[in-house]
């Protein structure tokens, strides 16, 4: 930990953050003291998570930046404590974020801290997935630690407006919930999905995701 208990950043990680945040890390540097410290009070990160907030979480989602095309929109879904929103828009300037999460207190905070950091590539809603079809239509949409991608997949991929790809940080159980979601998928008419791992050689623990796609194959 540095000073006064907050996560310190140094070797490797220091270098991947440096990598992916580039001129813009002392601002993912204070996104880190919000999560732990107002974001701590607030509920929104458990005490044990507070040490390794880099590394099992900001820089996590961070990484994959890299899955999403130039100046596109991305939604996040269950955004929480802004993980993976708020990293993505740290990573990414070009990007455009829609925050969407359906409890007050976390909204609150979101806004918050979206203000302090001056993100103006950043919108909070407050909502819940299936509500915000006919608000938000994403070229991307993306999750972490919402539910199991059986149940994701519905309330995901309607924000798409029929084309474009669902980019969900998963686990372990990838494969397994792949096949779980089969028929979801083809409801929704996704398809090609993809389990691709990201951050190899950059991060200790590189990320997985699921990419599904929506629209022409």
């Amino acid at each position: 930990m540095g000073d006064g208990g907050l996560p310190h950043l140094e070797g490797r990680e220091l270098a991947a953050a440096e990598k992916i945040f580039g001129a813009r890390l002392a601002l993912a540097k204070r996104y880190v003291e919000h999560l732990a410290t107002s974001g701590l009070e607030r509920g929104l990160i458990g005490p044990r998570e507070v040490p390794r907030l880099w590394s099992r979480h900001v820089l996590n989602c961070a990484v994959i930046e890299s899955e999403f095309g130039a100046d596109a929109t991305v939604a996040d879904v269950g955004s929480g404590a802004g993980l993976p929103g708020l990293c993505l828009a740290l990573a990414r300037q070009d990007l455009t974020l829609v925050l969407i999460e359906p409890l007050e207190r976390r909204v609150v905070w979101l806004e918050e801290v979206v203000a302090d950091l001056g993100l103006e590539n950043v919108r909070v809603l407050r909502s819940r997935a299936e509500q915000a079809v006919d608000h938000v239509t994403a070229d991307y949409v993306t999750a972490r630690a919402v539910s199991a991608l059986s149940k994701l997949v519905p309330i995901t991929l309607p924000l798409l407006g029929g084309s474009g790809s669902l980019v969900a940080i998963k686990g372990r159980s990838a494969s397994e919930e792949v096949e779980s979601a089969a028929k979801a998928i083809k409801k929704y008419r996704g398809h090609s999905p993809e389990i691709k791992v990201i951050g190899e050689g950059l991060l200790e623990e590189p990320t997985t995701v699921v990419r599904i796609a929506v629209g022409a194959a």
